[in-house]
């Protein structure tokens, strides 16, 4: 099941539950937190961020259906972080 919620027609959050999933934290469909994610205007903005404290960066990567892009990075606890770059407010 997915529940999509919106905020003054403004997309802020999406949860999803799947009936019997596996007891691991960071793969999909795996039981509690799977992913963090944070819509940003500018993901280049993100990367010169991420670059200044270090932080491993991935290949950003392109949304099949949007053509937008996005990246994941992985927080302390190996659990990972979504940023996906849109128009915030239009």
């Amino acid at each position: 099941m997915k529940l999509d919620l919106y905020l003054n027609e403004q997309y802020v959050l999406e949860l999803f539950t799947f009936p019997n999933p596996p007891e691991r934290r960071s793969y999909p469909e795996a039981c509690g937190l799977r992913h963090l994610a944070f819509s940003v205007s500018s993901l280049d903005k993100v990367i010169q961020n991420l670059r200044k404290h270090a932080i491993d960066l991935p290949n950003i990567r392109i949304d099949e259906y949007t053509g937008k892009r996005f990246m994941f990075i992985s927080d302390p606890d190996g659990m990972p972080i979504e940023f996906y770059e849109e128009e915030l407010f239009q």
